[in-house]
């Protein structure tokens, strides 16, 4: 597949810091393809290793690296986490805001977002965030990222919003479908091993063909898509896994993919 180009405008606008090169570690770039697509999704909220991880994957010296915190509200607390995560690793962390005001943000998401190397996106409300990035032209934005071989990845709502569909806890009382953004073909189901109501609610609705067949994530395991294919499935420890869910004949299938790498 041929890729796309774009010229990417200089960063304007969200300040970074970047400090020393602790705890950054060197990890195999991903095999040569023709897709230089790459969405790195994992079951929890932000993990340090899971950053450096992405880090990795964009191939850079000292990546720039944008977090989304739109699912929190723009939270400031968000972008202090954010912050305190990416301390001592060897990158260049900024944040960039959806609630923003023209007098305030003098460049467009457009030319900040595709002047990165890789873009995080946070955890929260999945359904207020995905509404707030259509509204702003982000989901298109994050699309042309994508096709530019920007690295795309996160936890949470982070890893939801990047398939066709999956379960949120966005709306009250109960956890409920949504549609996504797309860009991964089936369904997500994040916190699959730390929320009792996630694994049965999507199993019940993937049997009742409600959802697409899918893909789950423990807290602390994570996928790395490839254009749209599986490369590598990676864990921060030997308790977490990916899981596959389908239907096999009348019942429920649950395929447990073991780590390729314990970071």
């Amino acid at each position: 597949m041929k890729r796309r180009k774009f010229i990417a405008s200089s960063l304007l606008g969200s300040a970074a810091f970047a400090m020393g090169n602790i705890d950054a570690f060197a990890l195999k770039p991903v095999m040569d393809t023709a897709d230089a697509r790459k969405i790195f999704v994992y079951g929890g909220g932000l993990n340090r290793k899971f950053v450096s991880y992405i880090a990795s994957l964009t191939g850079k010296s000292k990546p720039r690296i944008c977090f989304l915190p739109t699912a929190s509200a723009d939270s400031p607390y968000s972008s202090i986490v954010w912050y305190r995560t990416c301390a001592g690793l060897d990158i260049v962390p900024l944040v960039q805001e959806m609630f923003i005001s023209s007098y305030q943000m003098k460049s467009g998401f457009d030319e900040v977002l595709l002047s990165m190397d890789a873009i995080v996106v946070g955890g929260g409300n999945t359904l207020n965030m995905i509404a707030i990035w259509k509204a702003q032209g982000l989901d298109q934005v994050l699309r042309d990222a994508w096709n530019k071989g920007i690295v795309l990845g996160g936890g949470s709502a982070g890893s939801l919003c990047w398939f066709e569909e999956g379960t949120t806890d966005s709306r009250p009382k109960n956890i409920s479908k949504i549609e996504c953004l797309g860009f991964l073909d089936g369904s997500h189901s994040p916190h699959y091993d730390a929320e009792p109501e996630r694994r049965p609610l999507y199993q019940e609705l993937i049997s009742r063909g409600e959802l697409k067949p899918g893909w789950a994530c423990d807290n602390n395991a994570g996928i790395l898509f490839t254009g749209k294919q599986v490369s590598e499935v990676i864990a921060t420890d030997n308790n977490s896994y990916a899981y596959y869910v389908d239907m096999n004949n009348a019942n429920i299938r649950e395929k447990k993919r073991k780590p390729d790498r314990i970071i």
